[in-house]
């Protein structure tokens, strides 16, 4: 196993966290020197707060770990391809290295809607590897959404039959 493997994978459990509490199953996990600094999975719910995504969770720890905003000699795993948010958060912490499992064709910002982390016109971008585990991390958000969909049918069924 690749040490990004190696590394997704931990990303992968704190998705499992995220996704035990009801979150959306999404996990990000921050590395210096080889050892993980921070960890994190969504909170939004659970904080209702629209910015405790996985990432920005984590870069926050990792910058508290360090001591310092910049996160220069760091590198984030996390299972889905960032937001605008945190792709943001990314060029302003100048984190170096980003390494992300499934595509967001609805939200990405790491190339698949616009590439912020390569932007020239910001001081700083970030190296992007993609696909690491794809589909482990794809089938983690396919299998929670189907839940909730499959939820929600069985939920207007027993209102429609008045049980």
């Amino acid at each position: 196993m690749t040490s990004d493997a190696f590394y997704m994978e931990k990303a992968i459990a704190e998705a499992h966290k995220a996704e035990r509490i009801g979150e959306v199953p999404i996990g990000a996990v921050i590395v210096k020197e080889n050892v993980i600094i921070a960890r994190a999975h969504n909170l939004r719910e659970y904080l209702q707060d629209p910015t405790a995504h996985a990432e920005h969770i984590a870069i926050q720890r990792a910058a508290e770990a360090v001591g310092s905003w910049r996160l220069e000699d760091c590198t984030l795993y996390v299972t889905l391809e960032p937001c605008p948010m945190c792709a943001g958060a990314i060029v302003m912490s100048r984190i170096p290295r980003v390494v992300f499992g499934a595509r967001d064709p609805k939200g990405g910002c790491a190339g698949s809607i616009i590439d912020l982390l390569q932007q020239p016109k910001f001081n700083h971008r970030a190296e992007v590897t993609e696909g690491v585990l794809e589909t482990e991390c794809a089938q983690l958000l396919t299998q929670f959404f189907k839940k909730i969909r499959e939820r929600k049918k069985n939920r207007r069924s027993a209102e429609s039959t008045g049980r």
